[in-house]
C-alpha cells in the first residue's frame, strides 16, 4: 500500500508540471484533427474510387 501511496503523489508531483493548453489552444486543435481526418478520408475515397475504375478497364471486377 506504501508504494501505491508513493505512486500517487509522485503523479501528482508530475502533473503539476504540466503545460495545459487554453480551452482555444484546445478548440483550435480539435478542430484541425477533425478537418485533417475528413481530407484524409476523402483523399484515400479518391484514390480507392481510381483504383477500382482502373481495375474495371483490365476487366477485373471486385
Amino acid at each position: 500500500m506504501d508504494n501505491f501511496i508513493r505512486y500517487i503523489k509522485a503523479t501528482r508531483a508530475e502533473m503539476r508540471h504540466v503545460s495545459w493548453p487554453t480551452q482555444r489552444q484546445t478548440i483550435i486543435y480539435a478542430a484541425l484533427v477533425i478537418a485533417i481526418s475528413v481530407l484524409v478520408s476523402v483523399f484515400i475515397f479518391i484514390f480507392d474510387q481510381l483504383f477500382i475504375t482502373g481495375l474495371g478497364f483490365i476487366g477485373i471486377s471486385l
